[in-house]
């Protein structure tokens, strides 16, 4: 059985780690140069930092901060935000990115998914998905940060975007975002179990049961989190001893002696 992972995210907004509740209402949580340094200390298996307003106000992503911060981890590093194009794959990726993370212009082009698994490999293409379930229980998939409304499925797009090559699907409940009241595990058991790529579970992390139900019922193989880390409400270190407890294959944290 392979390790599940535990990711935190940095949501950055103006140089700043921020975090909302169903993608509004955001607040200040810190500098996540120091924060990508701590999270690898403690142990995190990945880090993921997502540029949240690049693609609404039509910019790139912030490569010398993701630079900055690839220096103080020594964990893979996953960014995004505002990738639309082969060469800023290449700026991310030379700035100390291992993997970038592609949404909105990928939704909007899913042709961009086949030229970066192309050009630079699978292993390097996250496709995230921020998707919201209606009343009558579809789940439609959203573009810029949550904004717009588009007419795809989650599930109808997590397939094609495994069939042009992406190595992950990051799916971000918006119903769950920020509320804490546990993953979205229904969809993303249906996910994992139609997909043959990892499932990373985003949206709704508030206590350490949270985490386990996504691995056992949702059948995620990593499971992201932000304001639990970023406010200390949950450590690292504790959470995977929990989870090995409740016999979940993790990776435990190296103790210095």
């Amino acid at each position: 059985m392979l390790a599940k992972r535990i990711i935190p995210c940095l949501d950055v907004k103006d140089g700043q780690t921020v975090k909302g509740t169903n993608f509004v209402n955001l607040r200040h949580a810190g500098d996540p140069v120091a924060l990508g340094r701590a999270y690898s200390e403690q142990g995190a298996d990945e880090l993921v930092f997502l540029d949240i307003t690049a693609s609404h106000e039509g910019r790139k992503t912030f490569a010398e901060m993701v630079t900055r911060v690839a220096a103080e981890v020594n964990i893979p590093f996953t960014v995004g935000g505002g990738i639309s194009a082969l060469s800023d794959v290449d700026r991310l990726l030379n700035a100390g990115a291992d993997k970038v993370s592609v949404n909105s212009a990928a939704l909007r082009r899913p042709e961009l998914i086949d030229e970066i698994t192309n050009h630079f490999g699978s292993q390097v293409c996250v496709v995230a998905i921020d998707a919201r379930q209606d009343e009558q229980g579809d789940w439609t998939c959203y573009l810029n940060g949550g904004r717009i409304p588009t007419e795809r499925s989650l599930f109808d797009w997590a397939h094609e975007a495994q069939e042009r090559g992406a190595g992950e699907i990051l799916f971000t409940s918006m119903n769950h975002d920020g509320v804490k009241t546990g993953f979205a595990n229904e969809a993303l058991r249906r996910l994992s179990d139609e997909l043959s790529i990892p499932i990373i579970a985003s949206g709704g992390a508030g206590t350490r049961e949270h985490f386990r139900d996504t691995f056992l019922l949702g059948h995620s193989d990593a499971a992201l989190a932000a304001s639990v880390f970023h406010f200390g409400e949950i450590s690292i270190p504790e959470l995977k001893q929990y989870l090995k407890e409740e016999g979940i294959a993790v990776r435990l944290p190296l103790i210095p002696q």
